[in-house]
């Protein structure tokens, strides 16, 4: 005899269909038009409604599929149509609209959102651009990324609400793309920004113009008085930055330190107005609303106090999301409330992973996107752990709810750190201890001390002391040397197989059961990125904008040759993408060579020697440059050679000679060959032609496979006679989308495609990876991950 399906789970497979089919349609790498989205959509419902009679689960999961590939592929490509036309990249704009976010102000600048009611070519007619820009208005470094190095005026008084005119020069959201990196073009199409651009304000450009006040953004206004006073009531800085990011949402204002130490800990989620807060801030408003209910017997006659609390509850909450800034993470907290308080309301009582499902299905379907962020896996596998490791009956009693509070805390944390390892590739050993004793701290004290501020400004001065006292114990904790445990991001099916075995082990199973799950972790906990075999090399170019970074690898060694730029006094590539991107890979470097002094080549390197403690310093740095105070450093002077897991590696410039004739830091980056009896690479730092006359003069230039373009391809370098000597099959340029340099050079372009040489750039690459064991190949990381967000570039100039 057949066991009756449920209601709830009949509901299963179509749950399961929108979920799997707003998942696959992120696959795709390009968009397909509106119109065949559309009929997609139709056909899946007209096929539900047309089977509707026949209750198959596999018509119903396919049905539910369909349509939420085909609704959330319509929804992108119409998105998609408001890009910024190619032609309009670079060219000067005069802008009116209104500032719609809370300002992000800057040592260089200050950086806003803003909406556009006009726009119009200097001195022409009105062009289309996108609806909504994230515009940077600051000093010449701020402003120098998109366009010519001005001298710029300093950054007005720009407020949430107020209406502008701005001269202004826009290019399409392009970001860095490396493996396992962050998908800044991913984070913007989150935010509905489609292009970026910054404020021109030079002394031949019209000045900004505040048009006036409007009413158009009163939240933002609203948190903008708000960080404003908190700043100007809490004298201490770092105190002041956390009040700030848990009342208004300003997470920019917490150090870049103080957030290493939260991810050190395990404790960031409790920094930002995470998913958290806001069913923390429900339950306890819910609390509130269903107590002062209950105190009046015609309310309670109207609406039961259990259902005025539920909507109470998620109304408030709805309210504190808004005025903190109305974050992604939030916007998902409030859809899985809704959707559990609508179960509860309607009185349905579904199984708990139908439940889970429906939850999930909702927040996906509003918002297919928030599947790729780490916050909706990490909350949703949270939630999905707790429910399936439930001891059933409520406690009773103090000791009995804080052990199954500490117990609760041990199972999601035992649980999530195999996908905790594959989202962030660290697992916070401290973690537990950490948030056992800051979850309610921040939630229970901080948190309700820091908004009650907002109507008694004195009670800051308590949230300021609460602050100081965590911080001073997160701190402490994060001092320890095993506080964090690093492994290499392990592939997908080890991480699921790794959650799998987590889950077991946390489960209320009998112990020989639970032992399974040990096996599980194993290849989480065993996987190695795999290395090129004795004998042979191989190289990644990152993708860190206009700069050199080029990771090589032998069977047990590794060196980075140059760190990227500094992007900004508190950030730089080092610490953006090189030392993310090494702890992706487990990679633990033996040198680190810096070619030369520039920034765009040395800017990452603090960051990389903090990360990497046993890595030796090389280069060609004076003696009183900043780095070498942090590390001694072994000068890369031609002829020194060694070799590692038979990978020859030898300098081939600067001289002693060169070093001590020099006037340009250029003429003496260190030029370094690797080869091995059949494959050759040259990375040549910012040599210009000088330099490459001197080579050419000494004899030690032969053909390679790989050539580091000399100087990001300026028309400084690259000479023909260079170039007839090296003969390279592949020319790797690392330097920034539409950067102000204009590198690589049009001649320079020319003189590499004359020769057949195959040249590739970081900006239609990504990062570029080539191994001596496949020589004919180079690996795009834009190509191998690319998305219908990423920006799709012109092909680059034969």
């Amino acid at each position: 005899m057949h066991k009756p399906v449920t209601p709830g789970q009949r509901w299963a497979p179509l749950l399961a269909g929108l979920v799997l089919g707003a998942a696959l349609q992120l696959r795709q790498a390009e968009l397909w038009a509106a119109w065949a989205y559309a009929g997609l959509l139709a056909g899946g419902a007209l096929a539900a409604v047309a089977l509707r009679s026949v209750r198959s689960h596999g018509v119903a999961f396919v049905a539910a599929a369909a349509m939420a590939f085909a609704l959330a592929g319509w929804r992108a490509a119409v998105f998609a149509a408001d890009a910024l036309p190619p032609d309009i990249e670079g060219r000067n704009l005069q802008v009116t609209g209104v500032v719609s976010s809370l300002p992000q102000a800057g040592e260089l600048g200050v950086r806003f959102r803003f909406e556009v009611e006009a726009a119009r070519e200097a001195g022409g007619g009105e062009v289309r651009i996108p609806p909504a820009l994230s515009l940077a208005w600051g000093t010449g470094a701020w402003a120098a990324g998109s366009g010519p190095f001005e001298l710029q005026r300093a950054a007005g008084d720009v407020r949430a609400g107020e209406r502008w005119r701005f001269a202004v020069r826009l290019r399409a959201p392009h970001g860095n793309l490396n493996p396992d990196g962050f998908d800044y073009e991913l984070w913007l199409w989150e935010q509905g920004l489609q292009a970026t651009g910054y404020v021109r304000s030079g002394p031949n450009d019209p000045p900004p113009q505040r048009l006036g006040a409007t009413w158009n953004a009163p939240i933002a206004q609203a948190r903008q008085q708000v960080r404003e006073a908190i700043v100007a009531r809490i004298a201490d800085r770092q105190a002041a930055g956390i009040v700030a990011a848990l009342v208004v949402g300003d997470q920019n204002a917490i150090d870049r330190a103080d957030w290493d130490v939260f991810r050190a800990t395990g404790v960031a989620h409790l920094m930002s107005i995470s998913g958290l807060h806001v069913t923390m801030f429900a339950w306890l408003a819910a609390a509130l609303v269903g107590a002062g209910w209950r105190r009046s017997a015609r309310l309670c006659l109207a609406v039961p106090a259990p259902q005025a609390a539920v909507v109470g509850g998620v109304a408030l909450a709805t309210a504190y999301a808004l005025f903190s800034g109305w974050g992604v993470p939030a916007q998902r907290t409030l859809l899985m409330l809704a959707s559990i308080a609508w179960l509860r309301l309607s009185g349905r009582r579904w199984p708990w992973p139908v439940s889970w499902l429906f939850a999930c299905a909702v927040v996906v379907t509003a918002d297919p996107w928030s599947l790729l962020q780490a916050g909706f896996w990490l909350s949703f596998v949270a939630v999905g752990v707790l429910f399936a490791t439930d001891a059933g009956a409520a406690p009773v009693g103090w000791v009995q709810r804080g052990t199954r509070l500490l117990r609760e805390q041990a199972v999601v944390t035992v649980a999530l750190a195999p996908l905790t390892l594959l989202l962030f590739g660290q697992v916070s050993v401290v973690g537990l201890a950490a948030n056992l004793a800051a979850i309610p701290w921040v939630t229970l004290v901080v948190t309700p001390l820091a908004m009650a501020g907002v109507a008694w400004p004195p009670v800051w001065d308590l949230a300021s002391l609460a602050v100081q006292g965590l911080t001073w114990m997160l701190q402490a904790l994060a001092a320890m040397p095993w506080a964090v445990w690093v492994a290499p991001t392990p592939p997908l099916w080890a991480a699921a197989t790794g959650l799998a075995g987590g889950l077991l082990l946390a489960m209320r199973l009998p112990w020989p059961v639970r032992s399974l799950g040990v096996p599980l972790l194993l290849p989480v906990l065993l996987w190695q990125l795999p290395r090129p075999a004795p004998g042979e090399f191989d190289l990644l170019a990152a993708d860190i904008g206009q700069g050199n970074a080029v990771l090589v690898r032998t069977a047990t060694h590794a060196l980075l040759y140059d760190t990227g730029p500094r992007l900004s006094p508190d950030s730089d590539a080092g610490q953006r993408v090189l030392v993310p991107l090494l702890r992706s890979i487990g990679e633990r470097l033996d040198r680190v060579v810096v070619s030369h002094r520039d920034s765009d080549h040395t800017g990452g390197a603090a960051s990389v020697l903090a990360a990497q403690p046993s890595a030796a310093l090389e280069g060609s740095l004076e003696s009183s440059h900043p780095l070498r105070a942090i590390r001694g450093m072994q000068a890369c002077l031609a002829g020194r050679r060694w070799s590692w897991d038979g990978v020859d590696f030898e300098y081939l410039h600067p001289t002693a000679a060169d070093v001590a004739a020099a006037t340009r830091p250029n003429a003496v980056s260190c030029v370094l060959r690797i080869s091995n009896a059949r494959r050759s690479v040259l990375l040549t730092g910012d040599i210009e032609q000088p330099q490459e006359a001197a080579l050419l003069a000494r004899g030690t230039l032969a053909p390679v496979d790989v050539l580091l373009v000399p100087h990001h391809g300026s028309k400084t370098s690259s000479s023909e006679a260079f170039l007839d000597a090296v003969r390279p099959h592949w020319a790797l340029v690392q330097a920034g989308w539409r950067n102000r340099f204009g590198h690589p050079a049009p001649v320079v372009v020319e003189r590499y495609a004359a020769r057949q040489v195959q040249l590739v750039d970081s900006p239609h690459c990504g990062a570029a990876g080539w191994s001596s064991a496949d020589p004919d190949h180079v690996r795009c990381e834009r190509e191998v991950s690319r998305r219908y967000w990423h920006h799709l570039l012109p092909p680059p100039d034969p």
